[in-house]
């Protein structure tokens, strides 16, 4: 929750606020309740599916069953048996795969996908702490005094030739003792957006991976 919706719930009143909980309240039980009835239509698809494979399973028997007969001694009717049984088969085994690809799309969209997360960065290696600090020396609105609200770590894995080490960028939050406005400098750009990769790292996994391999293949 920012600084600004945390201003927006002060300015309400105890009515108001019961109002919002409510809602919030309800759009939860809204939630919980449509999340129940797709697994309950999962669910009796899933029971169709195995009713489907017992009739399956049943006609197959049935089938071997007329062939057996039949090889035994010729029947025009049998024969014609046999192929009203095959339809059937062929019938209910297509149905049965377009009913399990839904029920598979069903239980996927009901099911929300997990985001991966990303390790933190070993604890036993070395780090180089940089810190970021605004240029203002006082609020640039109003020229208050700046106190320090905060700060967002992030970290890099950097290679140092024969080691690594992690530097971590610190970007204090200021904030304004007479107003609202927060200062904190813009992240450090990176070699490759979002990637932990420090511009040494990468330069010496390219060396090693082409440069290195390419003199040795020559030599």
């Amino acid at each position: 929750m920012d600084a600004a919706t945390t201003r927006d719930l002060d300015q309400l009143d105890s009515e108001a606020l019961k109002a919002l909980i409510l809602a919030l309240r309800e759009q939860v039980f809204s939630h919980r309740k449509q999340l129940t009835t797709q697994q309950e239509e999962i669910l009796s698809q899933r029971e169709q599916l195995a009713s489907r494979d017992v009739e399956i399973e049943h006609l197959k028997l049935l089938i071997a069953k007329l062939r057996r007969q039949q090889f035994g001694r010729s029947s025009e009717k049998r024969e014609h048996q046999i192929e009203q049984l095959e339809l059937r088969l062929e019938e209910l085994e297509a149905r049965r795969t377009k009913e399990t690809v839904a029920v598979k799309e069903s239980a996927s969209a009901s099911t929300p996908a997990a985001r991966p997360v990303r390790r933190p960065l070993p604890e036993h290696l070395p780090r180089e702490v940089r810190k970021f600090l605004p240029k203002q020396e006082a609020c640039p609105d109003c020229g208050g005094q700046l106190k320090h609200l905060g700060e967002d770590v992030s970290e890099i894995l950097e290679y140092v030739p024969a080691s690594l080490k992690v530097i971590q960028y610190i970007r204090p939050k200021l904030a304004c003792a007479c107003c609202d406005r927060i200062l904190q400098v813009a992240a450090p750009s990176r070699p490759i957006e979002r990637s932990i990769a420090g511009s040494g790292l990468l330069a010496h996994i390219l060396t090693s991976k082409y440069c290195d391999y390419v003199g040795f293949a020559v030599m």
